[in-house]
C-alpha cells in the first residue's frame, strides 16, 4: 500500500451539499472497487468495534469542471489503463434509479463531471494530480 495513492477531485464551484454527495459517492465506489485498501475492524480502549477504514489518506482536491473533464478524457488513454478511475456526473446525480442512469449515460456524449477519483501507483497519480489544491 506504500506505493499506492488515491485522490478525489471535486468541482470547486458546486454547492457544499453536492460537494459532500460527490465525495461520498466516489468514496463508496472506491471502497467497493478496491476492497483490499480497507483495513480490518479494530477495537478501541473500551472494547467497541470500529469498522475498518482505508489504510492510507485520500486527499479531496478541487478543480474547475473543465479541468476535471479534461483529466477524465485523458484517463481513457491506454497509458492510464492500470489506474482505477471513478467519475460522478450531473447525469448520475439527477437519476432516481440505476436503470435510469444506465439509460441516460449510454446516450450521453457531453458529460458534465462533478468529480473524479483516481487511484493507482503513487508517482503516476501524483504526476496527474499534483498541481491541484486541497478542497
Amino acid at each position: 500500500m506504500k506505493n499506492e495513492k488515491c485522490v478525489i477531485i471535486v468541482d470547486e464551484n458546486l454547492p457544499v451539499g453536492l460537494i459532500a454527495n460527490t465525495a461520498a459517492i466516489l468514496g463508496i465506489t472506491l471502497g467497493a472497487r478496491l476492497p483490499e485498501t480497507v483495513g480490518g475492524d479494530v477495537r478501541d480502549g473500551s472494547g467497541h468495534v470500529h469498522i475498518g477504514i482505508i489504510e492510507f489518506p485520500v486527499p479531496v482536491l478541487k478543480a474547475s469542471s473543465d479541468t476535471i473533464s479534461r483529466l477524465r478524457l485523458s484517463l481513457y488513454g491506454s497509458e492510464h489503463s492500470e489506474l482505477t478511475v471513478v467519475d460522478f456526473s450531473d447525469i448520475a446525480q439527477s437519476c432516481k434509479t440505476y436503470d435510469e442512469y444506465i439509460d441516460k449515460i449510454s446516450a450521453a456524449e457531453d458529460i458534465h463531471y462533478f468529480g473524479i477519483a483516481v487511484c493507482g501507483e503513487k508517482k503516476k497519480v501524483s504526476k496527474l494530480t499534483g498541481n491541484f489544491l486541497l478542497l
